[in-house]
C-alpha cells in the first residue's frame, strides 16, 4: 500500500484529502507545518508528498527545496496543492519543480487522477 504524506494547515482540507486518500486505499501520514513535513518525509519516506504552499513556518517552495536537497528524499513526487491559482503562483510552483499541481477547492476526480498519475511507475 502507498503511503502519502499531506502536508496541509487547513484542518477541513486536510480531514477532506485524507478521507478521500483512505477510501481510495492509501495510507497517509499528516504534517501541519514545512518543516514536520520535510521531518516526516525523510524518516518515513512516503510514496508521494501532497504540499500546500502557503504554510506556517517554511513555505510549500522552501520544503520541496529541502527534500530535493536531500538524497534520501529527492526523489519522492510532490505535488502542490494550493488555492494559489493566478498563472504566475502556477508558473513559480512549475519552476520550483514539484511534479504536479492541484489546485483549491479539489475537484476530487482530477486530484486522484492526480495522485494515480505520480504514483504511476516512472517512464511507463
Amino acid at each position: 500500500m502507498d503511503t502519502i504524506l499531506i502536508v496541509e494547515d487547513n484542518e477541513k482540507n486536510m480531514k477532506l484529502v485524507r478521507d478521500v486518500l483512505q477510501v481510495k486505499g492509501y495510507a497517509t501520514l499528516e504534517a501541519v507545518t514545512g518543516e514536520d513535513g520535510v521531518r516526516l518525509a525523510k524518516e518515513r519516506l512516503p510514496a508521494l508528498v501532497l504540499m500546500d504552499i502557503q504554510l506556517p513556518g517554511i513555505s510549500g517552495i522552501e520544503a520541496l527545496k529541502q527534500l530535493r536537497a536531500d538524497p534520501a528524499t529527492a526523489a519522492i513526487p510532490v505535488i502542490a496543492v494550493t488555492a494559489s491559482v493566478m498563472v504566475s503562483d502556477r508558473r513559480n510552483i512549475t519552476d520550483a519543480g514539484f511534479d504536479g499541481y492541484v489546485g483549491k477547492p479539489l475537484n476530487l476526480k482530477e486530484f486522484l487522477a492526480a495522485v494515480a498519475s505520480a504514483l504511476a511507475p516512472r517512464g511507463s
